[in-house]
C-alpha cells in the first residue's frame, strides 16, 4: 500500500482530514495546540515533496449552519507560526471561495477550508457532500485517528472518490501500529490496565482483550462492581447493578483462559465525595455503609507495581481513582511513575483514554512512555476489535 513517505507528492494537491478541533478561550485563542502539532509533520512532508495541501477540520459541535465562534479562522495565525508559511483560507469548506483558492495553490501552499460541520451532511456521510471536497484535490490524506470511527463525509466517504491515490498521515500511521502492538503483536506478558468510573464503558474492551492479554488488571470506579459480583461489601461506592452478571462472566471467561485478572485488595474510602472529606484504608470489600471508595489502596499499589515491572508489553486506559482530587491521586500517580519506570527498562506501554492521558501530561510523563494516543473514542473501538469507518476506507478491509 502507498504511503506517505513514498509517495511522490510533487505538483499534487493533497487534501488532508486533521483533527484541528482545539480549545479556545472567550478571546478565541488557542488553549492547547497538540492536535495541531501533531499534524505538522505530515503538512511538511507534503509540503517538502512539492505539493500543495487543503486542509479539513471540524471544531466544536456546531448545531445549525455557521457559527462565528466554531470557524476556523480562529486559527490561520497560529498554524501560519507553526508552518512558517501564510496559510490561505476559504470562508466555505465547499462552494466557489474553496474551488477557486484550491485551483491557484503552488507547491508549498497551504489552504484551510472552513469548518465542515456548518454542513449537515459532512456528519451524515452524504455522497454529495463527499464529492464536493473530493474535486478540490488530486490525492486523500486521512490524519484525523480521534474521527476514524465515523462514517462521517471527510473521514471515510471523500474516500470512494480516490480509488487508488489515498493513504494514511503520520498520526493515523503511527496510532494503527503502535495500537497494534499491544492487540495483535507485543512481547508477553501482556498486561492491559482498566480504570475509569463505569464497567458499562469498558466491559466490551474488557472481552476482547481476554484472548490477547496475560494479566487484566481494573481499577477506578468500576472496580466495585466487579467487588459487588464477589460478593463484597462497597459501601456507598459506585456500582452497576445491572451489570453484575456481565462482571461476574468476565472474570469467569478470565479464569477459563488462564488469565489473571486483579482487583484491588484495599481501596482509599471517604465519607463524602470531596477533596477534603474524611478518608481512611479498608479492604476493598469491606467498605462501611455511608462510605465510598474513591482510589485504590496501599496493598493493591504495591500489586500493581510489581505486576507492571514484570510485563513486557503494557495498555493503560483509565485511571485508578479521583485523580483530580489531590486526597485520591495516588493510585493512579504511582501507577504512571510504575509505567515510565518499566518503558525506562524496555517495556513498551500504550497510554490511551482523555483522563489517562490527562494524567501522564499532568505527572509530566509523556516522554517517558512508549506511546501516547490520542484516539479515545477511536482507540477503544479499534482495541474492542470494530471495524473503523476511516481505517477501512483506505485500506479496503
Amino acid at each position: 500500500m502507498k504511503n506517505i513517505d513514498n509517495y511522490d507528492f510533487k505538483n499534487k494537491k493533497v487534501i488532508v482530514r486533521v483533527d484541528f478541533n482545539v480549545p479556545l478561550n472567550d478571546n478565541f485563542e488557542i488553549t492547547d495546540d497538540t492536535r495541531m502539532r501533531a499534524a505538522l509533520p505530515t503538512i511538511q512532508k507534503i509540503r517538502e515533496g512539492g505539493g500543495s495541501v487543503i486542509l479539513m477540520s471540524h471544531l466544536g459541535r456546531p448545531k445549525n449552519g455557521p457559527e462565528d465562534k466554531f470557524s476556523l479562522k480562529h486559527l490561520i495565525d497560529h498554524l501560519s507560526d507553526q508552518l512558517g508559511t501564510k496559510v490561505l483560507f476559504a470562508d466555505n469548506c465547499i462552494g466557489e471561495s474553496a474551488k477557486e483558492l484550491s485551483s491557484k495553490l503552488n507547491a508549498g501552499d497551504v489552504l484551510l477550508l472552513e469548518n465542515l460541520r456548518f454542513y449537515k451532511e459532512e456528519t451524515k456521510g452524504d455522497k454529495a457532500f463527499a464529492s464536493k471536497l473530493a474535486e478540490l484535490a488530486d490525492v486523500y490524506v486521512n490524519d484525523a485517528f480521534g474521527t476514524a470511527h465515523r462514517a462521517h463525509a471527510s473521514t471515510a466517504i471523500i474516500a470512494e472518490f480516490f480509488p487508488v491515490e489515498k493513504l494514511f498521515g503520520y498520526i493515523m500511521a503511527n496510532e494503527i501500529a503502535n495500537i497494534d502492538k499491544v492487540v495483535k503483536e507485543g512481547k508477553k506478558p501482556k498486561t492491559a490496565i482498566l480504570g475509569g468510573a463505569k464497567v458499562s464503558g469498558k466491559i466490551e474492551i474488557i472481552n476482547h482483550l481476554l484472548d490477547k492479554v496475560d494479566n487484566l488488571i481494573i481499577g477506578g470506579g468500576m472496580m466495585f462492581t466487579f467487588i459487588k459480583a464477589l460478593g463484597g461489601n462497597v459501601g456507598d461506592s459506585l456500582v452497576e447493578v445491572d451489570l453484575i452478571d456481565t462482571a461476574k462472566a468476565a472474570m469467569a471467561k478470565a479464569k477459563e483462559l488462564n488469565v489473571n485478572f486483579y482487583i484491588p485488595k484495599d481501596a482509599i474510602i471517604a465519607d463524602k465525595f470531596d477533596n477534603e472529606a474524611n478518608t481512611k484504608m479498608s479492604p476493598a470489600g469491606e467498605i462501611p455503609d455511608g462510605w465510598m471508595g474513591l482510589d485504590i489502596g496501599e496493598e493493591t499499589i504495591s500489586e500493581y507495581k510489581g505486576i507492571i515491572a514484570n510485563s513486557s508489553t503494557i495498555l493503560w486506559n483509565g485511571p485508578m481513582g479521583v485523580f483530580e482530587m489531590s486526597s485520591f491521586e495516588k493510585g493512579t500517580s504511582e501507577v504512571a511513575h510504575a509505567l515510565a519506570n518499566a518503558t525506562a527498562n524496555g517495556t513498551f506501554t500504550l497510554i490511551g483514554g482523555g483522563d489517562s492521558v490527562a494524567a501522564i501530561n499532568k505527572y509530566n510523563l509523556k516522554d517517558k512512555v512508549s506511546y501516547v494516543s490520542t484516539g479515545g473514542g477511536a482507540m477503544l473501538e479499534y482495541i474492542e476489535g470494530k471495524a473503523l469507518p476511516g481505517i477501512v476506507a483506505i485500506r479496503g478491509e
